[in-house]
């Protein structure tokens, strides 16, 4: 399977995330569904590891790995609790597009971090993505 392939099931995945999320927060605190979300993907992440005999790659990650792993962690946790907060307190359909500015930023943040090109298409995209989740909270 492809890059794209794996990038559109993730599209998918994550817009069902969003209707699913929302009927499952109600009535509950944001941070115990958060945890309780967490605490499935870690049980089918380490599934996943173990079905698949990754298990021995854990102890030969490099340090540096390490480190920004447990970074990009933090940060998945701190964007999963404001992310179901903000559905428990407003419409999935605004929510949504508001959370998907992650793709612009992260657009930019490839460039300037990573030195990924960013060409006119790739630019005017962004410009058109950030504008349409902006429409929604008008």
């Amino acid at each position: 399977m492809t890059w794209l392939l794996f990038a559109l099931a993730s599209a998918v995945t994550a817009a069902a995330t969003a209707i699913l999320a929302k009927v499952g927060v109600e009535g509950v605190p944001s941070t115990v569904a958060t945890a309780f979300r967490t605490t499935v993907v870690l049980i089918i992440a380490w599934g996943l590891v173990l079905a698949l005999g990754e298990r021995q790659a854990l102890m030969s990650m490099p340090r540096r790995s390490w480190i920004f792993l447990s970074l990009s962690g933090i940060a998945t946790g701190l964007s999963w609790l404001a992310y179901f907060r903000a559905l428990q307190l407003g419409p999935a359909s605004r929510v949504a597009p508001i959370d998907k500015l992650s793709l612009p930023l992260t657009i930019v943040l490839a460039a300037v971090v990573l030195g990924e090109p960013v060409g006119w298409k790739v630019a005017a995209g962004v410009a058109m993505m950030t504008a349409g989740a902006l429409l929604t909270i008008l």
